[in-house]
């Protein structure tokens, strides 16, 4: 029966993970090769914002059931969660990966469980993991168990869909996914599923690129509404009235670990197979220049040259701190190769990680000629635009987030997009 658990990766899934396996009565062990991160976990202080995550933490170390350090320990289970980013040439890097399961060989003992949850191309385990375990010495499937167990989890609802959500298992055999199965089942109340790991790989990357692809259908549909005078939000939300429709919703980009890199892994091994899937990202990737020019489309229409746009929201999501391949930052690079001034302001960024980041909503629109909104945090929602003092009373709403009323009884002009009626 595991009690204890190693986890290599400190990021949003790492950390959550480990901290769930300690208020669940597991002895757990943080792995992350930044010190800044580890000092800071064993001191209780967070780096990323997850609803929860700092009351759990607090409770796994002060009951002794969690610690942190840049190295391994031995360990019944070992679970591997670190990035897997894309080259400059979209294909995969799975640097971190083989890193961390290199880093755990020496600690591995018999009748271990090594568990990988980052999201990878297809055949990872077994062409990336499994020639660094076979340097265990032991014989994989008999000796160590090896399986793929997906996160499939959303920041800011981490923990209730750690819970709650159906969990996918892929062993290498049919011992290795039984055990991960019997791990997972002291907090998941969803249905595990089991399969073998190539299947369960190939499932989560499926599901985040139909998102994907969902998205760039409606950034395509945005487009000509905005063409032909209709408003695409409102036009989505009847279509998906019929029963076998789903149709996600536009906006100025997509962002996120998961949805704006995962996709490329298909890409990569699908070739021309991956043709709809590979123009999506493009369609998608596309979103911020499409963004940025609206925006001076629309400083020229109201006869604004140059200009200064307030940008709201760098987060790739709504109330998250998460700027993972936000669309925000490239917006913001289009406006200023577009001559544009950019000031932006996030409330939940509190450290500047952007050039043109500050910490006050009043400095980011003082003497703004437009207001870009493209997080939907509720922060925003709630703004009331009667204290917001701009240059020009203009808003431009990528996210479908304000209330249109509300801000045109303030005397602003309401710009939405994929919208081009009632301006």
């Amino acid at each position: 029966m595991t009690k204890t658990v190693c986890v290599v990766g400190l990021g949003y899934i790492g950390l959550t993970s480990a901290v769930m396996f300690s208020n669940y009565g597991m002895k757990v062990h943080g792995v992350d090769i930044n010190p800044s991160v580890v000092r800071n976990i064993n001191e209780k202080k967070l780096h990323i914002e997850e609803q929860g995550l700092q009351e759990m933490l607090d409770r796994a170390i002060d009951e002794g059931m969690f610690t942190a350090s840049t190295t391994p320990q031995e360990a019944d289970a070992f679970i591997i969660s670190v990035p897997t980013p894309i080259n400059p040439n979209k294909t995969a890097n799975l640097d971190y990966v083989k890193e961390a399961t290199k880093s755990i060989v020496p600690y591995v003992k018999k009748g271990n469980l090594v568990i990988l949850e980052s999201t990878v191309p297809p055949k990872t385990v077994e062409n990336i993991m499994i020639p660094e375990l076979m340097k265990t010495g032991f014989e994989i499937g008999t000796d160590i168990y090896v399986a793929h167990s997906p996160e499939r989890v959303i920041p800011g609802k981490i923990f209730e869909e750690l819970v709650n959500n159906d969990r996918i298992v892929g062993g290498i055999n049919e011992k290795s996914a039984q055990l991960t199965k019997e791990l997972y089942e002291c907090f998941v109340q969803g249905e595990i599923h089991l399969t073998d790991a190539t299947t369960a790989e190939l499932v989560k990357v499926m599901e985040n690129t139909y998102r994907d692809m969902n998205i760039a259908f409606a950034n395509e549909l945005s487009k000509i509404a905005d063409n032909i005078g209709v408003n695409i939000w409102e036009a989505i939300q009847f279509a998906n009235l019929h029963p076998r429709v789903n149709i996600h919703f536009p906006g100025p980009g997509v962002g996120g670990h998961c949805i704006a890199v995962d996709p490329w892994f298909l890409v990569e091994i699908g070739g021309d197979n991956a043709q709809i899937i590979h123009h999506s990202r493009h369609i998608n990737d596309s979103m911020p220049a499409y963004t940025a020019q609206k925006t001076l489309s629309i400083l020229d229409e109201n006869n604004i040259v140059g200009g200064k746009v307030a940008v709201l929201g760098l987060a790739f999501k709504g109330n998250v701190n998460d700027i993972r391949e936000s669309p925000s930052i490239a917006v913001i690079d289009y406006l200023q190769q577009l001559g544009l001034e950019v000031v932006s302001f996030d409330p939940h960024i509190k450290e500047n990680n952007h050039v043109t980041q500050t910490q006050h909503l009043e400095e980011a629109t003082r003497d703004a000629d437009i207001l870009l909104v493209l997080t939907d945090h509720n922060e925003f929602k709630t703004f009331d635009p009667h204290t917001i003092t701009t240059n020009h009373k203009i808003v431009f709403d990528t996210k479908n987030c304000l209330n249109r009323k509300v801000w045109q009884n303030a005397g602003f002009q309401y710009y939405l997009l994929g919208d081009a009626k009632n301006r």
